[in-house]
């Protein structure tokens, strides 16, 4: 391992990696020596992403899959061990603020899918994933949280849920897998510029993060930082934690 290619050797995937902040992970990762699986819903974008590594001299795989949909995650799995014969690193990053209600004017189908998309979804692979880390001797497990998922913000109820539930899975997680050589912590951006929070923002959306008093709007390379130290910190490294790239709380 080098100093300019930390994460050599190493097999990471990324969800959520057809753009945005996902994106901009799984290329830093391919740059820093990681075969990186690229995983989304849309075919083109993550196999763009994984052209786009190949082009920086890295390995990628695209991976098409519907991370809410467990037997896809299973299948996705089982594609990252055959064509890469283990996983060392995973990064949920698939999620988003899709049913901005108050919960008495809330759908509950539509409530219910929110939950699914920022929680269950970061569930299922984390439990696909553990069976491969523990065979490579241990790993890192990155879930994208948020500053929403750390305290209430009123028409939000189903996003700042399945936060606070990614907030609680990173440490019970982290208890379950600290003697396997695991790790598992929470991201928490803050507000970020991507093509969903624009397209918000387009529609006269309000988004919390962005109408807090002196934040720091960030562009997706600039979260790449803390993701590469929480991937490439050396054992036994950090666990259980909230590492957040926001100025303050709100």
């Amino acid at each position: 391992m080098s100093e300019d290619r930390p994460l050599a050797g190493k097999v990471a995937l990324v969800t959520g990696s057809g753009r945005g902040i996902g994106k901009s992970i799984a290329l830093a990762y391919g740059r820093a020596g990681a075969t990186t699986a690229c995983a989304a819903r849309t075919t083109a974008e993550i196999e763009a992403t994984a052209r786009a590594i190949e082009r920086q001299g890295g390995r990628a795989l695209a991976v098409t899959c519907d991370v809410c949909q467990h037997a896809q995650v299973r299948a996705m799995m089982a594609t990252v061990r055959e064509r890469c014969d283990g996983l060392d690193i995973l990064v949920c990053n698939a999620g988003g603020n899709l049913h901005r209600r108050t919960v008495e004017a809330s759908e509950p189908a539509a409530w219910v899918a929110g939950v699914e998309l920022n929680l269950a979804s970061a569930y299922f692979c984390a439990r696909a994933a553990i069976p491969l880390m523990k065979a490579r001797g241990g790993g890192r497990i990155v879930f994208l949280g948020s500053g929403m998922g750390h305290r209430g913000v009123a028409g939000h109820s189903s996003y700042c849920v399945g936060k606070a539930g990614i907030w609680m899975l990173t440490r019970v997680l982290a208890e379950e897998l600290i003697t396997d050589g695991i790790s598992v912590n929470e991201l928490v951006p803050g507000p970020v510029i991507t093509p969903a929070t624009e397209a918000e923002r387009r529609e006269g959306g309000r988004i919390a993060a962005f109408e807090i008093p002196g934040e720091w709007p960030k562009q997706p390379e600039d979260v790449v930082p803390l993701a590469l130290f929480l991937a490439c910190c050396p054992a036994p490294g950090p666990t259980a934690q909230s590492f957040s790239l926001m100025r303050r709380q709100g």
